[in-house]
């Protein structure tokens, strides 16, 4: 595991060059709290970015269309303008699934919200069940949204029309993910201590209740192969599940308090865990080593101040789809950007009031939504890989730690294709 070393001298990072921002409408009078942009999204494709407004709204931009008006008129754009109206008319036929701007009214606060493609990022491993109560497409693009109430609402991103309301959690669905394959499962977690697993392909059945947390379920993510599950929660909590058995392989045991958002590397090798113990650690989820660990306070707080320092705490943690870099994003008014093979930020950039960020599909982009109800752009650092890491990509999309460590090679090429830090 990486020591830390002395503070960097801020002159010495990189700036992360500013995109664009998006500013949530508010009226004079508008109290801030329930104003919180919890949960920030890019559809799989790319073709749209949705983000929490705060309250009940949820707002689905093209993406496209969304970059291009930050090049046209500057990086500032309030959600309501007209530079950001896109027509709505023509909607039939071949416009049908043309990109267009939505806003949707949830009917209460939300907290998360994920994009769910009939489209698989990977091979399918689910087989094909008729559509019941909506007709399916092959190029079906579905947005959940979890609400304060315990209900998860599904919508139809081309239309913005209600498709499904899934109701079963007695609290607040503190976060939503599908799986990639183009099953169309999607898992939720709640602060009623469960994880829930919901077939929208079946009328929305839930077909599983995933058992084991102790307190709040913060978040949860799938591996890239949508074969297994990383949910994390207060007490420390993080939990890895088997998705074809929905049993828990293992503990993962680090933090000193609790654990807010997870993410997995794009070729399913590593996992991330941001916590309010203002570390975020990068493990090898098939033996739970603690592989990296990034610190966002210095000296890093001893044992008997695990929790850290509360101006510290991070928020979010995202892995870039290069699988070389992840941002976080702390209380400290900082976002970060890591390399995984270095301890120290290669760039950084200022936001206050932070609660969440995600990479755009290409990874050239970092959102991070706050708690106005606003989201912020940045230019994600862009490096050539190694030849190493190039390859340790190669091989782990379809391998395990212990299948690569039993490959009959010699032990400096093993060594080359392990990640080990």
């Amino acid at each position: 595991m990486a020591s830390f070393p002395p503070r960097v001298n801020e002159k010495e990072i990189v700036r992360s060059r500013t995109i664009g921002e998006l500013l949530a409408p508010a009226a004079p009078f508008d109290k801030k709290c329930g104003r919180e942009n919890w949960t920030v999204a890019f559809a799989p494709d790319g073709s749209y970015f949705a983000w929490s407004q705060g309250y009940r709204t949820v707002k689905l931009v093209p993406w496209s269309q969304c970059l291009k008006n930050f090049l046209l008129h500057g990086t500032k754009n309030v959600t309501n303008s007209s530079s950001l109206r896109l027509s709505r008319q023509n909607s039939d036929g071949g416009q049908k699934n043309k990109p267009r701007e939505h806003i949707i009214d949830c009917g209460d606060i939300v907290w998360s919200l994920a994009f769910g493609s009939s489209v698989p990022e990977k091979q399918s491993r689910c087989v094909n069940i008729e559509w019941h109560r909506f007709r399916f497409g092959q190029d079906q693009l579905l947005l959940a949204t979890g609400l304060n109430n315990g209900r998860i609402k599904i919508w139809d991103v081309y239309t913005g029309k209600l498709l499904l309301n899934l109701v079963d959690h007695t609290e607040v669905v503190r976060d939503l993910t599908f799986a990639p394959d183009g099953s169309l499962i999607l898992v939720s977690a709640s602060r009623d201590k469960t994880l829930r697993v919901w077939d929208l392909k079946d009328d929305g059945n839930m077909m599983k209740v995933l058992r084991g947390h102790q307190n709040w379920v913060y978040s949860c993510a799938f591996s890239p192969d949508s074969s297994m599950l990383c949910s994390v929660g207060a007490s420390k909590a993080v939990f890895l599940w088997n998705m074809d058995k929905y049993t828990m392989i293992r503990k993962l045991e680090g933090h000193h308090h609790d654990v807010v958002a997870c993410d997995f590397s794009p070729d399913g090798a590593l996992l991330a865990t941001a916590s309010y113990d203002t570390r975020v650690y990068i493990w090898d989820p098939y033996n739970g080593e603690i592989l990296m660990e990034f610190g966002h306070l210095f000296p890093p707080p001893t044992p008997i101040f695990a929790g850290g320092a509360n101006d510290r705490w991070v928020r979010s943690v995202s892995f870039s789809h290069d699988g070389l870099h992840i941002a976080s994003l702390a209380d400290d008014k900082m976002v970060r950007f890591w390399r995984i093979d270095e301890d120290y930020p290669v760039q950084v950039a200022p936001l206050s009031n932070g609660l969440c960020c995600a990479f755009s599909t290409d990874g050239s982009v970092l959102a991070a939504g706050t708690h106005d109800g606003s989201v912020y752009f940045w230019a994600t650092p862009r490096q050539v890989p190694s030849l190493q890491h190039l390859c340790r990509l190669s091989i782990r999309r379809v391998m395990p730690t212990q299948q690569v460590q039993e490959l009959p090679i010699p032990f400096k090429v093993l060594e080359f294709l392990s990640y080990r830090i």
